[in-house]
């Protein structure tokens, strides 16, 4: 199958949700058939240029994360890197560790079950580091990544995530490393985006939250990572197709579309509200909403209900709510 663009930084990708199912001794563990088939489904949908998702993002903060064991991401990556092969789409997931040292085993142990890109998180400290200890953090990860073979994508969420934030001089040291194919920024405040395509118009930056996805775009990125496009992928595309030809007032619509659920994305309980949305989207409110995450209360789940409901009405209206 041919890739969906020769270069899957100017796409969009989906950060797939990890499926769930009840072992037999009632304990919940992943569904890697049904992950498997849905990211294979997001992967196929066409926007209307005829352009699709251009990479994979598996285990990530929509994948269960934080909840899974270091085992059961290397299996749950090895079974969604035989889906991004089939599609011809780089595979890429996130690392997150205490340590640089900690931090380098894990892209080392990424990059041997198909992960292509890391996106390489902050360290998961308590206090947050000097420059110098971030920047020697992310070098010691882009040193084991070309030992790998494989690139590395510096993330940048202190909004949702609630890691520590990198400056916006760290970021530009960072994108000069040679093993760093990009960089992710997830943030609701779109101007360091700007600010850092001033200075280097080579740069490639991906967007990492969907409300912002056109103000992104209009500020220099070239690409994004998205939630909502787990449920809405033809919109998704579409959209991100129209921020690549400068078509803002099309690409503003389907942005405006989806709005009321891509708010969703910007919180922190996006995997568990996104996750419940799907659920609704494919009428599966007892399968694949298991999740390890918190459990939402019914004030919380109507109010995503209703959320999706309008984006899925006002999609409609525009021929997009596939």
């Amino acid at each position: 199958m041919e890739a969906n663009n020769t270069d899957w930084r100017y796409t969009v990708m989906p950060a797939v949700f990890t499926w769930l199912k009840e072992s037999g001794s009632g304990a919940l563990e992943i569904d890697l058939e049904a992950t498997q088939k849905y990211a294979a489904d997001i992967l196929q949908v066409q926007g209307k240029g005829g352009s699709r998702m251009g990479g994979l993002v598996g285990s990530g903060t929509l994948g269960e994360n934080s909840y899974l064991s270091s085992d059961q991401r290397l299996v749950l990556l090895k079974a969604l890197s035989d889906v991004a092969k089939q599609y011809n789409v780089p595979l890429i997931s996130g690392a997150a560790a205490e340590t640089k040292e900690e931090l380098a085993t894990i892209v080392t142990e990424l990059a041997a079950v198909g992960v292509d890109t890391v996106m390489v998180m902050p360290p998961k400290t308590k206090q947050a580091p000097s420059d110098e200890e971030m920047y020697a953090y992310y070098e010691l990860s882009a040193i084991a990544a070309k030992e790998a073979g494989i690139t590395i994508m510096p993330y940048n969420n202190p909004d949702a995530a609630g890691y520590h934030a990198l400056s916006t001089d760290i970021l530009r040291r960072l994108a000069a490393l040679p093993e760093v194919t990009a960089l992710k920024i997830s943030t609701t405040d779109v101007s360091t985006i700007e600010t850092l395509m001033l200075e280097n118009k080579e740069l490639k930056i991906l967007a990492g939250v969907d409300t912002v996805t056109v103000h992104a775009g209009l500020a220099g990125a070239c690409g994004g990572i998205t939630g909502v496009g787990c449920i809405f992928p033809k919109a998704s595309v579409s959209m991100q197709e129209y921020v690549n030809n400068g078509e803002w007032a099309e690409a503003n619509k389907i942005s405006q579309a989806m709005n009321s659920i891509s708010y969703l994305d910007a919180q922190p309980l996006l995997m568990e509200y996104l996750k419940f949305a799907f659920g609704i989207h494919h009428n599966d409110a007892d399968g694949g909403l298991r999740t390890l995450g918190k459990q939402l209360t019914q004030e919380q789940k109507d109010d995503v209900r209703a959320r999706y409901l309008l984006a899925k009405e006002r999609l409609a209206v525009i021929g997009l709510a596939e």
